[in-house]
């Protein structure tokens, strides 16, 4: 499993616009500059953010875009669903096979021929669990800790240089 570009300049983005320095939205000329991208594929990006409900866009000459919640309250799970989408990353395809009879996880009692077609795919209930386990992870993940991490990781740096 691959995320998309956009997912990682979405990230980027978020993490620029929820700095702790920033007082004031971002236009998006500064952000394309400082990440690097075009500024129609960045509109592309913020306007998903947007629709989405995660950064709001500043109308105006001075215009530009800023977090619509707080940094903490914006998880990664939030943003990758916006950007890759919300469908399950693993469906079971196989369910008529030989194999997935072998593998069926119901009605152990029964006969075989009588829970033929019947029964979880235990294939399935591993990528899952998977799935589950992925994004509880980033669900804990928010662009404040990551915002948290690097200005300790920064405090450290300038402290070590004294």
């Amino acid at each position: 499993m691959q995320y998309s570009k956009s997912t990682d300049y979405a990230l980027h983005a978020l993490l620029h616009l929820g700095h702790p320095e920033r007082h004031a939205n971002v236009g998006i000329k500064e952000l394309s500059a400082t990440l690097g991208v075009s500024e129609s594929y960045l509109s592309k990006i913020m306007s998903k953010l947007r629709q989405d409900g995660i950064v709001r866009a500043v109308p105006g000459v001075n215009g530009g875009y800023e977090l619509a919640r707080p940094a903490g309250r914006i998880t990664f799970l939030d943003v990758i669903q916006v950007m890759e989408g919300r469908e399950q990353l693993f469906e079971c395809s196989n369910s008529k096979s030989q194999q997935h009879q072998l593998l069926a996880d119901d009605g152990a009692d029964e006969p075989v021929r009588e829970r033929r077609g019947n029964g979880e795919c235990l294939v399935e209930k591993v990528m899952l669990g998977a799935q589950q386990h992925l994004h509880q992870y980033l669900q804990e993940h928010t662009i404040q800790s990551l915002l948290d991490e690097a200005f300790k990781r920064h405090f450290n740096l300038e402290g070590n240089k004294k």
